[in-house]
């Protein structure tokens, strides 16, 4: 395992201090999401030239982080047609700047019917899914073209809503450019916390080969809610995560996720020692 961290949970600093503090806490990569961690310069689509990937991955390289995957979490379900023409753009550019970074995964969760990207009972039927389905198409047939995978994350309350969804959504795709961020809180909901053992099972059984990079968090139930909390922190079991990181991806890259930096070299501990123990 490759463990590392959402670089936005991070001590806010500038830019190129901000990765040297990564390094320093001992994490070997990081989940990158270029506004909420650059802010001295714009990170705009045509922003994203060549120029602008070599600095960032000359940053990265310098202090020996590796930039796990460059998220662009927007709505490709949105129902306005001009909203959603700007989305396509951005994940576009999103694309081309990750083969010019080296960093094979853009990572995108997969969102809403609606113009506000908010649960209701429709993200769950089959005309959420084919619309999804339908615009993300495109999408990864670009990222086919810039030898770029496109990792998509299901979560409870979005779209793609459990493993049977996205393995549909992976086999209608057929494309190796289509691969999976595991990410096992987000599986998890009210509805469905009490089960969280098979449903992270059933993850592993039917995404499993699929499956291009993990974010580790933990929960905890809070007034009748599912909150998600840094690891170690919460009721989370990983033992059936890290056993398959460890025996079937050894390498792959892991990133923590709601930690601040008051907590995250205790997360990061916690879960190396867990890594260890199984």
């Amino acid at each position: 395992m490759q463990l590392g961290i959402r670089l936005h949970d991070t001590k806010d600093l500038p830019f190129e201090e901000r990765i040297a503090d990564v390094h320093q806490l001992g994490f070997a990569c990081g989940h990158l999401a270029l506004a909420k961690v650059i802010r001295e310069f714009p990170t705009t689509d045509e922003a994203m030239t060549p120029g602008l990937a070599m600095y960032i991955k000359n940053v990265f390289a310098r202090n020996q982080v590796d930039i796990a995957v460059l998220g662009c979490y927007l709505n490709l379900a949105d129902p306005n047609e001009e909203q959603l023409a700007r989305t396509m753009h951005r994940y576009m550019a999103h694309i081309r700047f990750a083969s010019w970074l080296g960093c094979g995964v853009v990572g995108t969760e997969t969102g809403a019917p609606n113009e506000t990207y908010t649960f209701t009972p429709e993200c769950h039927t089959e005309e959420a899914l084919q619309l999804f389905i339908r615009n993300v198409r495109p999408v990864v047939e670009y990222a086919q073209q810039m030898g770029v995978v496109l990792a998509i994350e299901p979560v409870y309350r979005h779209i793609v809503s459990n493993p049977r969804r996205a393995r549909r959504v992976l086999d209608e795709i057929g494309s190796p450019n289509l691969q999976i961020i595991f990410d096992p809180v987000n599986l998890l909901d009210m509805a469905n916390y009490q089960d969280r053992q098979a449903i992270i099972d059933e993850a592993i059984d039917l995404l499993g080969p699929d499956i291009a990079m993990v974010h580790l968090k933990d929960f905890v139930i809070r007034e009748g809610q599912l909150v998600s909390v840094g690891c170690g922190f919460g009721e989370m079991d990983y033992t059936s995560i890290l056993r398959f990181m460890k025996e079937r991806k050894p390498f792959i890259h892991a990133t923590l996720e709601d930690t601040n930096p008051e907590n995250n070299t205790q997360a990061r501990d916690f879960i190396w020692q867990k890594y260890a123990q199984v």
